[in-house]
């Protein structure tokens, strides 16, 4: 298998639902980053990029098409740069990143730009169509989030609970107090806060234009955010719950990606990547408890790479909700003063289909600018499942 690395990454800065991103489309998000990666690696030509892999997960509105292949063309790239949408919910952008890795470990391609983003302020109401003639009613569902047209047969095998309530589910199961979750919640808006304030983003996040100006910073961070004020808010799934609006993750508006190119390329242009990808694993959970799926889908990778949790020097992991991420942490037995140390998504958002390769992204610009070795980025997905992915300080 041929050698895959990362040769560059970032993001955009994120914007809450509603907010400073609003007004910006998916395939245009899309489109920025493609075009900010190849301004800021001008001897990259265009021409030679033999695929465009971008992760969505919603996909009905006007992400719809293949937005991979709208991005492209709104980018100005080449017609004969192809371009390719995949989903796997929150994984989307990760398993992106993962096809694009594995195309060029294959020798199947050697430039690869892979990332993916998510508008879940312009996530459409959507109708289906009626099963017969004349109904009586026609009920919207809301694209943002979570389960909708949902199959009877589904339903009767796997009774659907909103995400929310599988965090609930998790926090009981894997005892996740109220107090740790909303510790971790602070935490996260305070080192978060933290990465802003000594400019550790810069190399990572691209200004965006809209019409109503520059956004230049993650919209969602709450520096002023304390555990007294968390622990006042209702619970927002079950009554006497623990899983609250504070200690969750936010709706958010976002795209992230990163250049893939493989060793021939490296040398050919005498440059220095930022990472080299490992090896990547998926698994399955019960959706009842899909927070949990990044623990088995990280055993899955450490055991194909031949590595140990102890290994990690770094650890990316999303923060769906705090009451997973936790579970996750004490399931694997993280140290967490490696886990998250930019904040995560309960401080950054959330973008869906952005998030797996804002991880990876930043997992990469982690390493080299702290002169450490290995990391692990994953996630937990909607309907059950984890991904994670490990990389390398070249």
């Amino acid at each position: 298998m041929n050698a895959v690395f990362i040769l560059d990454a970032c993001r955009t800065p994120l914007g809450k639902v509603g907010g400073t991103l609003s007004a910006v489309r998916p395939d245009d998000l899309a489109a920025w980053i493609i075009t900010s990666l190849l301004r800021r690696n001008p001897t990259l030509d265009p021409q030679r990029i033999d695929d465009v892999i971008w992760g969505a997960a919603n996909q009905s509105g006007e992400d719809n098409r293949d937005v991979a292949r709208m991005a492209v063309l709104l980018a100005g790239l080449p017609v004969s740069v192809p371009g390719v949408t995949v989903n796997r919910l929150c994984a989307s952008g990760m398993s992106a990143v993962v096809h694009g890795a594995q195309a060029i470990a294959t020798g199947e391609a050697e430039i690869v730009i892979a990332g993916g983003g998510e508008s879940m302020t312009r996530a459409p109401q959507v109708i289906g169509d009626p099963d017969r003639g004349f109904p009586k009613a026609m009920d919207a569902a809301d694209t943002r989030l979570g389960w909708r047209l949902v199959n009877p047969l589904m339903q009767s095998s796997y009774p659907v609970i909103s995400l929310g309530e599988t965090a609930e589910v998790v926090a009981t199961k894997y005892g996740v107090s109220r107090k740790r979750q909303d510790q971790f919640a602070v935490r996260s808006h305070r080192l978060a806060d933290r990465a802003w304030g000594t400019d550790t983003f810069d190399s990572e996040v691209v200004d965006v234009s809209t019409a109503t100006g520059e956004v230049t910073r993650d919209e969602g961070i709450r520096p002023s955010t304390s555990l007294a004020t968390l622990m006042k808010l209702p619970p927002a799934f079950r009554e006497n719950g623990t899983v609250t609006a504070g200690n969750s993750s936010q709706l958010s508006d976002g795209a992230a990606g990163v250049i893939l190119a493989s060793e021939r390329v490296v040398e050919q242009w005498g440059v220095e990547p930022i990472a080299r990808y490992v090896a990547s694993a998926a698994a399955g959970v019960h959706p009842d408890v899909m927070g949990i799926g990044p623990v088995p889908a990280t055993q899955k990778v450490l055991a194909l790479a031949g590595w140990s949790i102890g290994d990690l020097d770094r650890i990316e992991l999303n923060e769906a909700f705090a009451a997973q991420a936790v579970a996750v942490i004490d399931q694997l037995d993280l140290d967490v003063d490696r886990v998250n140390l930019q904040g995560g998504a309960i401080a950054l958002g959330h973008p869906l289909g952005c998030s797996g390769a804002r991880l990876i992204g930043t997992l990469a610009h982690q390493l080299r600018d702290a002169g450490e070795r290995r990391g692990l980025a994953t996630l937990c997905v909607g309907v059950g499942q984890g991904q994670s992915v490990l990389l390398e300080r070249p």
